[in-house]
């Protein structure tokens, strides 16, 4: 296993996570047999970080984890989980929610415990609970050892929240298609200027990176000098970056747990030749030429005064057309943008064409013009009538009760 290192507690970590959001199920329910085994299995062979979070597989997850950890396993990992601020609602939640975790993991501290998907609003919403007197509170109670966040919104505010306290890690979402998304390129960067680990997600976008293939991408990859699958090109990128410190995998089956395993004793930091580079910006051209929308990603163009979030809708407009799960991209487009995780919508529907957008937009995109596109295609029928399915299923999964 390869490991590296935390900057600022020195801890040696394997690069490659073990991320619990998408352990095996049987009868909708996760397998424990099976998870349990893949967990020790992964333990066994050096993976020492392992990622939850409160509403992962329903709040199952944190307590599977600590069932997986026992007999001697705590004590070789280093377990992350998360401070789910949409499942919180006043400031004595904190103490509630963190007390549980404790429980459920079955353990006297967490390792690293992260403020989970901050954008600005959620950023917003727990200072105002003084979250971060709160941790400091935790820390000195021996409760929680590292303090971190994990981020989805703009580059402005990812800088801001590094700016506002001593953290040890931060955890972004990053792969070959999003250097300029979120955080992206820019933000790793800036992290690691400030001595912060960071953590990857979505390496593979969810898997759509390695999933069904467009067939111009299986010919750049069959026509490569080196004989790999689409999750490994995928992971090396990523690994090949040296800012990068753990790569967060949702494995739920044996043979990807062997295969990121092996991956991951090679994938060294600038270990990928130009070459290689080169067949990854081949397969990643071949997926932005199916993008609709030319957005990078940099929200000149927000806020929106009709609460638009321009660069999400986008985004979730691109994948719809670059990949093959479309169920999947219209229910996250509804869950997301459509109100159903922060009860505030903000989907293309919200357009007024009013054009204070278009003057700020450095790529000069017909922003109305394509926000209809995006209405048309991921705010019809089709996912107006999915949307009390989710509702239901979102409503189980994000809003576990604190207990």
């Amino acid at each position: 296993m390869q490991y590296r290192m935390v900057p600022k507690n020195g801890d040696k970590l394997s690069a490659l996570g073990f991320g619990c959001m998408r352990l095996p199920q049987k009868t909708l329910k996760i397998d424990e047999e099976r998870a349990i085994g893949q967990i020790r299995y992964a333990i066994d062979h050096g993976v020492n970080y392992l990622d939850t979070a409160p509403p992962y597989h329903a709040g199952e997850s944190e307590k599977l984890l600590g069932k997986a950890l026992l007999d001697g396993y705590r004590e070789k990992v280093k377990v992350a989980t998360k401070l789910s601020h949409f499942m919180i609602n006043k400031p004595e939640d904190m103490d509630k929610m963190l007390s549980i975790q404790l429980r459920k993991l079955q353990t006297d501290h967490i390792d690293y415990y992260l403020l989970h998907s901050l954008e600005t609003e959620a950023w917003n919403k727990l200072q105002g609970f003084n979250v971060l007197k709160f941790l400091e509170k935790a820390k000195k109670e021996g409760k929680i050892v590292n303090m971190g966040f994990s981020f989805h919104g703009s580059r402005t505010t990812f800088k801001e929240i590094i700016d506002s306290n001593d953290w040890t890690m931060c955890q972004i979402q990053f792969n070959f298609l999003d250097e300029n998304l979120q955080a992206g390129t820019e933000g790793l960067q800036y992290a690691a200027s400030k001595k912060l680990a960071v953590m990857i997600m979505e390496p593979l976008r969810g898997g759509a990176l390695a999933g069904k293939l467009p067939k111009k991408v299986k010919q750049i990859y069959d026509n490569a000098p080196e004989s790999r699958t689409a999750a490994e090109w995928g992971l090396r990128w990523v690994w090949n970056h040296p800012e990068v410190t753990v790569v967060l995998s949702g494995m739920n089956d044996e043979k990807q747990i062997e295969e990121n395993i092996r991956t991951c004793e090679t994938a060294l930091p600038n270990s990928l030749t130009g070459e290689d580079l080169e067949v990854v910006n081949k397969v990643a051209a071949v997926y932005k030429g199916l993008m609709k929308v030319p957005c990078t990603g940099c929200a000149y163009c927000m806020p929106c005064p009709n609460g638009v979030n321009i660069p999400g809708n986008f985004s979730s407009y691109n994948q719809f057309n670059m990949f093959s799960n479309k169920f999947y991209i219209r229910g996250m487009y509804a869950v997301m943008q459509m109100g159903i995780l922060h009860g505030k919508p903000s989907d293309a529907s919200l357009c007024k064409n009013c054009g204070v957008c278009i003057k700020k937009c450095p790529q000069h995109i017909a922003i109305p013009e394509e926000l209809k596109a995006v209405k048309g295609s991921l705010g019809g029928v089709q996912t107006k009538i999915m949307i009390p399915i989710i509702k239901t299923v979102a409503k189980r999964q994000l809003t576990t009760k604190l207990e």
